[in-house]
């Protein structure tokens, strides 16, 4: 059978709601609640992976899942960033939200570059290929995102431009030697900031 790959964001935490940076945040009552509901849409499931953090290890014990750690599966590290909301970041750190957006190689925060991120996501895309059958890997918007654009062999800046909502499953299958964006739900307030700060016009001077 094929390699099947479902990719589904952690529930939502106070963080995810107010489009912050993430810590390591738990979960609250309502999400674990929200993810439980989500069971059904987890099927036909060979094996189950999932990043070390908190809140993916939570959801995936919501979703009656027994996942193995996948350490390349953990969101992007954000440095001094970490929870802080875009805001706080463009009145504490000036520009560095800019130069970090424009540049994958940037990490103003001390933490990982997108660049670090999306290497990690392609080692774990190249070793899911060699899985039969369906793979449920419980994981970050960030990771998602980053997966995305590389099953649709788009520049990896395209990822301010994916939305991935909490709890939702994205779908990739691989064949011909690649993966292949099959199936996804998207929208999170985050990427909607991202969006319009992209949006802005470069101040000059």
């Amino acid at each position: 059978m094929r390699p099947r790959l479902l990719l589904v964001r952690h529930a939502p935490t106070a963080a995810t709601r107010a489009g912050m940076f993430p810590a390591d945040e738990p979960l609250d009552e309502q999400a674990v609640i929200d993810a439980g509901a989500k069971r059904s849409s987890i099927d036909r499931l060979d094996r189950a992976l999932c990043s070390p953090s908190l809140r993916t290890r939570q959801t995936a014990e919501a979703l009656a899942l027994s996942p193995t750690i996948d350490n390349d599966l953990a969101e992007c590290d954000f440095g001094t960033w970490a929870g802080l909301s875009i805001d706080d970041v463009r009145a504490r750190y000036a520009g560095q939200i800019d130069a970090w957006l424009a540049e994958p190689t940037s990490a103003p925060h001390g933490g990982e570059t997108l660049s670090d991120v999306a290497a990690r996501v392609e080692r774990f895309l190249d070793r899911a290929s060699t899985l039969e059958g369906t793979t449920v890997a419980v994981t970050h918007g960030g990771v998602i995102r980053v997966a995305i654009v590389l099953a649709r062999a788009q520049p990896l800046e395209m990822v301010w431009r994916v939305s991935v909502e909490p709890l939702s499953v994205t779908e990739l299958r691989f064949a011909r030697g690649r993966w292949r964006f099959v199936d996804g739900r998207s929208y999170t307030p985050a990427a909607r900031v991202f969006a319009r700060v992209l949006r802005r016009p470069a101040k000059s001077g």
